[in-house]
């Protein structure tokens, strides 16, 4: 939570109260002058080879580990989730750093390509400067997480950034951005640079001609974030909320598959754009996959001990969402399997799973982004994936299946896809991480995700001249009766067909 008074704000602990910190409120002068001074300091990094600006992302992620413990005690401190949970981000946020610095050279130095048979007497080549000044807006459900990985592939592509963390949980991502300049002194302040504050800050953000915006959060706030950057044409990357499907085949492991939704549903207490929301487990195995999953949801608690599975509602306008969709499928005629609208104690949730909610339901529909399953059944995979594509959203998705899995997968609609578990192409830096349709577009992570934060550039060196030049004046009818003869040889014949 956040406290007001007159140009900044404090960040509290959601649970309990305690000030974690006290932070500015940014100003679009204050943005001119980080882009400034950004524009600058981009020109030092560019300047740098891959293996320099590598050595000195490793220091970074060096300086990080070495605060480790520190960071986990303030991450639990300003959201209250568990130390276990900020441990994790944190871990899937250092991976990230190394990949991409590790892979850059590999991805985006300069490539020749065939020119093409038209044209073999010019020389091509691809090459992938960076953007310039990137800007980061980061959410407050993996504060670390987010900003690390963004930072990423736009450091490593070599961009400067101007960071903006949430309002929420500004502490940690301020103190992880600061190390880098602990462990690298000699870099310019421009470098990476945070801004705080409110919706005002990070429309100013949006608003100042930065190269590029990489916004992780909600679809509202999404669309209004690609509004403010048409403003100047900013390319935006958007990764959005999501509305998760796992299918549960008649041949799953359906131990494996139980552990993993109830995990995938309640890990971060549901506030998570890629934790799982629907199930659709078929009809054979119904009884006996839900009787797994209530056994193991049972024991699942929400609260500040070290042994609570999850902590507090961050925000507290999100328990609201909770009520409304625990009270819509109830009311729609779905059971509830585990909990119910008394499982809601401000500022925690306990966990609720609900079963056969209507497929028009709002619980189905809309991101609920808390510790609630839906469970629907189905009478086999083939409407299970019909189901689950039939949403807005596209981000993530998980098939348990000893045979059929891949087969599954290739048929859900959605940026990503885990088979026999949950949500591990999150933290694989190596696969493209983004989704479609109201989930977003853009990719982190991967190949994509360096590129991402590049500017394909090609050029073309004519070596020698090959027959009549067509692109010179005055062009004779010889030139063109050339030309139509070489149309006729090279592609009026059938091949391949």
């Amino acid at each position: 939570m956040t406290q007001t008074i007159a140009d900044t704000f404090t960040v509290t602990n959601p649970a309990t109260g305690e000030s974690v910190g006290t932070f500015p409120i940014h100003t679009a002068e204050d943005i001119a002058e980080r882009a400034a001074a950004g524009r600058e300091a981009q020109l030092w990094w560019a300047g740098l080879s891959f293996a320099e600006r590598k050595r000195r992302i490793n220091r970074w992620i060096a300086a990080i580990g070495q605060m480790s413990d520190e960071l986990c005690e303030l991450g639990y401190r300003e959201t209250g989730r568990p130390r276990g949970d900020v441990q994790f981000e944190l871990i899937a946020g250092l991976e990230d750093l190394r990949w991409a610095a590790a892979h850059a050279k590999r991805v985006l130095k300069p490539r020749k390509v065939a020119p093409g048979m038209a044209l073999f007497n010019f020389g091509a080549e691809v090459s992938y400067p960076p953007l310039g000044v990137v800007g980061v807006i980061a959410p407050w459900n993996v504060p670390i997480y987010t900003v690390l990985c963004g930072l990423a592939y736009a450091l490593a592509a070599g961009n400067a950034a101007i960071v903006k963390p949430s309002e929420y949980a500004a502490a940690s991502s301020v103190q992880v951005i600061d190390a880098f300049y602990t462990a690298n002194p000699d870099a310019p302040k421009g470098l990476i640079t945070w801004v705080t504050g409110f919706a005002e800050t990070g429309s100013a953000l949006c608003k100042a001609g930065l190269d590029k915006i990489a916004f992780t959060g909600s679809v509202p706030t999404g669309r209004k974030v690609m509004a403010a950057c048409a403003e100047n044409l900013t390319p935006v990357l958007l990764e959005l909320g999501g509305k998760d499907v796992t299918i549960i085949a008649e041949d799953a492991d359906l131990d494996a598959a139980a552990r993993a939704v109830v995990w995938g549903g309640f890990f971060n207490g549901g506030q998570a754009c890629v934790g799982i929301e629907r199930v659709y487990v078929v009809q054979a195995v119904r009884d006996a996959f839900l009787g797994k999953v209530k056994e193991i949801a049972d024991q699942v608690t929400a609260g500040l001990d070290e042994n609570d599975a999850y902590g507090p509602m961050i925000v507290p306008s999100q328990i609201d969402v909770v009520r409304r969709h625990v009270t819509a499928a109830i009311e729609g005629g779905a059971i509830a399997l585990v909990g119910g609208v008394d499982s809601i104690r401000a500022p925690f949730v306990d966990p609720v799973v609900l079963v056969d909610v209507p497929e028009d339901n709002a619980a189905v529909q809309e991101e609920t982004f808390g510790p609630v399953i839906v469970i629907n059944t189905v009478a086999d995979t083939a409407e299970a994936i019909r189901r689950g594509n039939a949403t807005r959203f596209g981000l993530g998705s998980s098939v348990f299946s000893k045979g059929r899995g891949k087969e599954i997968a290739r048929q859900l609609k959605a940026g990503g896809t885990t088979i026999n578990s949950a949500l591990t192409f999150v933290g694989m830096p190596s696969v493209p991480f983004g989704g479609i349709g109201d989930s977003g577009f853009g990719r982190f992570h991967g190949d994509d995700g360096l590129r991402e934060f590049s500017a394909p550039k090609a050029t073309t060196n004519k070596r020698f001249q090959m027959g009549p030049d067509m692109q010179s004046f005055p062009r004779r009818p010889d030139d063109f009766e050339q030309v139509r003869k070489m149309v006729k040889f090279r592609y009026a014949k059938r091949r391949g067909a």
